[in-house]
């Protein structure tokens, strides 16, 4: 069975993301897809679908959305809550971390993605039942807004948009839950190179042992840092241009770091001093303006560990996940089923 959403409010920059687009860097195509793919992968464990279906990436302020038909499951990760204004009942709160089961008529309603809190996340997902169905473009549903690609007509979400599901299956009572997936903290750990040679033996220095501040004018495609200078050696401030993948660190002439994100372009022509490791990536999504950071250098043994204990606390956290029946709700199944209430009968006309 299918069902349909209805975007009454849209937020503010939500976005219908899944893992990727791959395979098409050789054609100019950024991966782009989520900012943090674990939170992905829990958002779609909590709905009950694999971890790279597509759903809904926030990044402040969540949507308004009404269920045009069907029954639709949501699924929470990240410090975002809902509240579900129902078309026949009372309405219900929906905490972080948990899903919420919504009929035709209900509107849904989600907050704001709270501050970050001793390393908490910043930004959050909404994974619907079976995942959201827009058209893939190549082979991908995530949205690169830059080229108009994937997603809702390749931008963000609009009010009047509709979003296609699966419509929610088995128990209708049932609602699942887990505690908040932890974030790794520490410096961020990056790996030098592939240019370190196009930097000072100071500059070197000073990328692990001083702190950098995240700018307003970072976005998914990068995160511009303010910190020490990083300045260039004898073999100066550009190169011929050549791969960049996320994660890797550009300094262009002005001696500021960029660290590519998401969305980043596949080439560039400024020297990459060193570059994030897989494991650490998604933890710079939750970086707002303002938030200082700090690097650490590392090996690839210690990197290829990292990214190990990266999907062994997922693994985890997934292990985690129970289910529970909402307060208030009345297993009417179960009641008849063992034999506690039969139907009811007009009092008048019992003689």
């Amino acid at each position: 069975m299918s069902a349909r959403l209805e975007v009454l409010e849209p937020g503010l920059a939500v976005a219908v993301q899944d893992r990727g687009r791959f395979g098409f860097r050789r054609l100019g195509v950024p991966v782009a897809g989520a900012l943090d793919t674990d939170l992905l992968a829990a958002a779609n464990a909590l709905a009950g679908n694999p971890a790279d279906a597509a759903a809904l990436e926030v990044l402040l302020t969540g949507p308004t959305l009404r269920v045009r038909s069907g029954r639709v499951r949501l699924a929470l990760a990240g410090a975002i809550g809902a509240s579900v204004q129902r078309a026949q009942g009372e309405p219900v709160q929906a905490p972080p971390w948990s899903t919420v089961t919504a009929s035709a008529g209900d509107t849904v309603r989600f907050g704001a993605v709270a501050a970050p809190k001793e390393g908490g996340p910043a930004i959050a997902y909404v994974a619907v039942s079976g995942g959201v169905d827009v058209p893939p473009a190549l082979g991908s549903r995530s949205t690169y807004a830059r080229a108009a690609l994937g997603g809702v007509q390749g931008r963000a979400l609009a009010a009047g948009d509709l979003l296609g599901c699966a419509g929610a299956v088995g128990d209708a009572f049932l609602e699942f839950k887990a505690p908040p997936l932890a974030q790794a903290d520490g410096p961020i750990r990056v790996i030098p190179g592939p240019q370190a040679d196009h930097f000072t033996e100071a500059a070197l220095q000073a990328l692990c042992d001083q702190p950098f501040t995240v700018t307003p004018d970072s976005d998914r495609m990068g995160l511009r840092l303010q910190g020490p200078l990083l300045a260039h050696s004898a073999l100066g401030a550009d190169i011929a241009s050549d791969g960049v993948t996320p994660g890797a660190i550009q300094v262009p002439a002005n001696g500021q770091a960029i660290v590519l994100m998401a969305d980043c372009q596949t080439v560039g022509g400024y020297p990459k001093i060193a570059t994030v490791i897989s494991a650490d990536l998604p933890r710079l999504a939750h970086l707002r303006p303002g938030a200082q950071l700090r690097f650490a250098r590392v090996g690839l043994a210690e990197a290829a560990a990292a990214r190990a204990e990266r999907k062994r606390r997922l693994a985890q956290w997934v292990a985690r996940i129970a289910s529970h029946r909402p307060p208030g709700v009345i297993d009417e199944a179960a009641l008849y089923h063992g034999n506690l209430v039969s139907g009811m009968v007009r009092a008048d006309a019992i003689e």
